[in-house]
C-alpha cells in the first residue's frame, strides 16, 4: 500500500511509469496512485492544456468533473497561468473558484511546466477544509517534475 507518510511518492511514481511511453496510461496510473496514496481526497487527476489558455479534463479518479477550465478561472486556471502551486485551504474563499464537486472544501493544484510553458496541472480535491499541507505540496511537486521530465517522450 502506498502512503504519503512514506515520503516516497515521487519515487513510487517513477517506478510506476518506468518503461511506459503512453501518456494516457501513465497519467491514469499516476491519478490512481495519488488518489490512493493521499488520505482524505475526493478527487485526483490531471487537466491538460488543450488550447491557448485553456485546460481540458484528463485522466482522473473521482466523480465526473468540469471538462474545460480557462486559465483565467479557478484554482486550476491560477496554477496554470501563474505556473505556481496553489494550496487553497478553503475553496469557498478563493475568488473565482469553480465548484465541479460541491463537496470539495480544499484544493491543491500543481502545474506541470515544460520548456517554460504549462502543459498540464495535477489537481487534488478534499472534502475537508485545510486538508493539504506543505508536505503534500512537496510530494505532488515531485510527481509534477517527473511528468515534466518525461512529457515530450510520452505519446
Amino acid at each position: 500500500m502506498f502512503s504519503i507518510t512514506d515520503s516516497h511518492l515521487g519515487e513510487q511514481a517513477s517506478h510506476l511509469v518506468a518503461g511506459e511511453t503512453n501518456k494516457i496510461a501513465n497519467l491514469s496510473n499516476l491519478a490512481a496512485l495519488l488518489m490512493h496514496s493521499i488520505k482524505g481526497l475526493n478527487w485526483a487527476g490531471f487537466y491538460l492544456v488543450d488550447a491557448p489558455e485553456e485546460l481540458v479534463l484528463g485522466p482522473f479518479q473521482g466523480l465526473p468533473a468540469c471538462i474545460r477550465i480557462p486559465f483565467a478561472k479557478g484554482v486550476c486556471g491560477a496554477a496554470a497561468r501563474l505556473q505556481q502551486t496553489q494550496l487553497v485551504g478553503d475553496v469557498l474563499r478563493f475568488e473565482g473558484h469553480i465548484a465541479c464537486d460541491v463537496n470539495t472544501r480544499s484544493e491543491l493544484v500543481v502545474p506541470i511546466v515544460v520548456a517554460g510553458s504549462t502543459v498540464a496541472v495535477i489537481d487534488l480535491d478534499s472534502p475537508h477544509t485545510g486538508h493539504f499541507t506543505n508536505e503534500h505540496a512537496e510530494q505532488v511537486e515531485a510527481v509534477a517534475q517527473l511528468v515534466a521530465q518525461h512529457w515530450l517522450n510520452w505519446h
